[in-house]
């Protein structure tokens, strides 16, 4: 086992221990929302979830997006071992992971897409994922038509609705909040009460709900380690065999170790790549 396997495995012994109390540190700290359209909505109303259309099966591949009956298993088993083991962390509570990365390089829009899109496979649990990156928005082509407004739009013109921002996009109980406009950026939007307000809502608005956020690299953007202190978890997506060992314990260190619930170790953003996942492959993966 090399070093860098033998320090992530140090990594994720300490992470998960602290992660339970991590989620409830941050849940406190989330305000009660005046936002008619963030109130809890009961989980039965999941089934009505309407889709004005849905993606063929050509359309899923040409996105690089999962479905239970794709040829290649091996990806698809690997979100779905992703899935079970957030499950297993997380005791089953619905909750908010943020999903970056330690390069540009390293998939974590691909990472992010089709986790949540492996929560959706339970026809029990929905999922929203949301564009933290707003710079570099990643899932505009899944949008049909105009869009609409998206998170930018949201935090920076108070009369936007949430239920404005969230959108179908042709997965059953998938919804996506794009990422829209670009902020003023002279202007913290990220700490703000309406952004506590819309994680905590969003999170809420279906008892079985997951929150899956998108954000550029954790060494690269001041936003996306505030986005850590804020979400429930932290998911590190790094590019297996072209990152250092100082870049990953760098990366660790600035998501903090409570918040850590793992590491990804993905090949390429793109299929039929097998995405490497944790301790179990971490050791007989070659670089």
């Amino acid at each position: 086992m090399s070093k860098i396997e033998e320090a992530l495995k140090k990594i994720r012994a300490q992470g998960n221990e602290g992660a339970q109390k991590g989620m409830i540190d941050t849940r406190r700290q989330l305000v009660k929302s005046a936002d008619p359209s963030l109130e809890s909505r009961p989980q039965h109303q999941i089934v009505r979830m309407s889709e004005p259309r849905s993606l063929s099966k050509t359309e899923l591949i040409n996105s690089r997006i999962i479905f239970p009956a794709m040829d290649d298993t091996e990806v698809v088993n690997a979100f779905r071992e992703a899935r079970t083991k957030i499950l297993q962390a997380t005791g089953g509570r619905n909750c908010s992971i943020l999903v970056t990365s330690v390069s540009n390089t390293a998939g974590c829009s691909f990472v992010a897409l089709n986790l949540a899109v492996a929560f959706t496979f339970d026809e029990a649990r929905t999922a929203l994922l949301m564009d933290c990156n707003i710079q570099h928005p990643a899932y505009h082509e899944l949008m049909t038509g105009n869009p609409g407004p998206g998170l930018g739009d949201y935090l920076e013109d108070e009369t936007i609705r949430v239920d404005q921002i969230i959108h179908p996009v042709g997965i059953p109980r998938l919804r996506i909040i794009p990422a829209g406009r670009e902020p003023t950026p002279d202007r913290e939007y990220f700490t703000s009460q309406r952004m506590l307000q819309l994680l905590k809502g969003v999170r809420e608005r279906y008892p079985d709900r997951y929150v899956i956020m998108d954000s550029p690299p954790i060494m690269e953007a001041a936003d996306t380690r505030i986005l850590a202190e804020v979400s429930d978890y932290v998911l590190l997506v790094v590019p297996y065999g072209r990152s250092t060992e100082v870049q990953i314990a760098a990366a660790v260190k600035a998501i903090g170790k409570q918040k850590l619930l793992g590491i990804i170790f993905n090949d390429e953003p793109r299929l039929p790549k097998l995405l490497r996942l944790g301790r179990r492959q971490a050791g007989s993966a070659g670089s």
